[in-house]
């Protein structure tokens, strides 16, 4: 991932209203969820839902899909890993990160 793709990434998720939608579809995992649906579980109005989903559409960060006459979105993990590996790249002076919560508060991760 580069450092743009990152910026538009981490830019999409700071917003509210999308980092909600976005842990909601990582919750929902590979069934993905439709925008009613979305819509319902977050209290959020359909035209408002529409825009955030755009945006995290063009960040990369969910796919879409068409199922019929619905749209399913689903939380892009591959996207939302590299994201995570490159914020994580030099973690604990560039050593592998530490497998127990006791060891990677030593290494400050």
């Amino acid at each position: 991932m580069t450092e743009t793709q990152t910026l538009h990434a981490l830019a999409a998720l700071a917003q509210s209203i999308r980092l909600r939608v976005f842990r909601a579809l990582v919750v929902a995992g590979p069934a993905g969820l439709t925008p009613g649906a979305l819509a319902a579980a977050l209290g959020v109005a359909p035209s408002a839902l529409s825009f955030h989903l755009k945006e995290l559409l063009h960040a990369g960060l969910v796919t879409q899909q068409r199922h019929g006459r619905n749209l399913i979105y689903r939380a892009a993990f591959d996207t939302m890993n590299a994201l995570l590996a490159y914020l994580t790249e030099n973690c604990c002076q560039g050593n592998a990160c530490a497998a127990t919560q006791a060891e990677a508060v030593a290494c400050g991760c």
